[in-house]
């Protein structure tokens, strides 16, 4: 017996040390790919050592010098929050049409992912040569940025959110289609067997027996969709595209510090009311569902 469990004991320390060496010289790999990285990305020490004060110090710069006793005042009056954010009216509208252009975009993109992701999952495509296009075809669409597509859009259908909405919708098809066809491709199968050993159709399989497992997700991977694209509509507002991004762009190119700094505030309490309100409607919309 002790014989037995000494050769047990020798077993163990040995696989032991086999792990020990792997996770070194994995480690030893990583650290190296992060070195080639840091060095043709020029991410060197002393640069980043002299270059993020910087970064405080241009975002010391987006703050008005606030007065305790102005702090609530009107919006005429230096030194008071209200004097801070005096285009509160002109830059709400312009986040509005920015979280418009967010939602119709996310609509575009989730209608045409949906339609896609059941000919581009492999338990579920017709044969593989529409697997295979369908595949690729959403590559194409999520491996272009959308600031690419708005640029191209502004050239072709002029400065405003029309541009905007289209670059977001063709890249949030590409994106959406991927999430919802992996879903797809994680669904039981059994349901769907079931249907068409009883005479269903290929539709009929994808109505009655995965669309009541996947709805849930494909809910979650919409709302989460919709955030990303509030953000992503920001940013391809600096090409023109509409929405508070144009704005955005426009006083960081004049210096205009505290209306920088006013913007960027209210574009992040925007994103995190939609975050709650998403959070609350997905919980709610699958409790429904399930």
């Amino acid at each position: 017996m002790s014989a037995s469990l000494a050769a047990v004991e020798l077993s163990y320390q040995a696989r032991r040390r086999s792990r020990r060496s792997a996770t070194l010289a994995y480690g030893a790999m990583l650290l190296a790919c992060i070195a080639i990285s840091a060095w043709v990305s020029e991410v060197f020490p002393e640069t980043l050592a002299r270059g993020l004060p910087q970064v405080g110090v241009y975002f010391g710069k987006l703050v008005p010098p606030f007065t305790w006793e102005h702090l609530f005042a009107g919006p005429k009056q230096a030194g008071s929050i209200a004097y801070w954010f005096y285009r509160l009216d002109s830059w709400g509208w312009m986040l509005f049409e920015t979280t418009q252009i967010a939602a119709l975009a996310t609509l575009l993109g989730a209608v045409a992912a949906f339609c896609a992701c059941f000919a581009a999952s492999a338990n579920l495509a017709p044969n593989r040569a529409t697997y295979v296009i369908c595949r690729r075809v959403l590559e194409l669409f999520r491996t272009v940025p959308d600031i690419v597509y708005a640029l191209i859009l502004v050239y072709a259908l002029g400065v405003g959110p029309p541009a905007g909405i289209f670059a977001i919708a063709l890249h949030t098809t590409g994106a959406l289609g991927k999430l919802f066809a992996e879903v797809v491709e994680n669904a039981d199968m059994r349901p769907w067997d079931g249907v068409r050993a009883a005479g269903g159709t290929w539709l009929h399989g994808v109505r009655f027996a995965i669309l009541p497992q996947v709805m849930p997700n494909f809910l979650s991977y919409l709302l989460l969709r919709f955030e990303v694209n509030v953000r992503g509509s920001t940013v391809i507002g600096f090409v023109g595209a509409g929405g508070i991004g144009q704005e955005l762009y426009l006083v960081i190119a004049k210096n205009y510090y505290d209306e920088i700094g006013a913007i960027i505030v209210l574009i992040i309490l925007t994103v995190a009311m939609i975050d709650i309100v998403s959070e609350r409607l997905r919980t709610w919309a699958i409790g429904r569902i399930a």
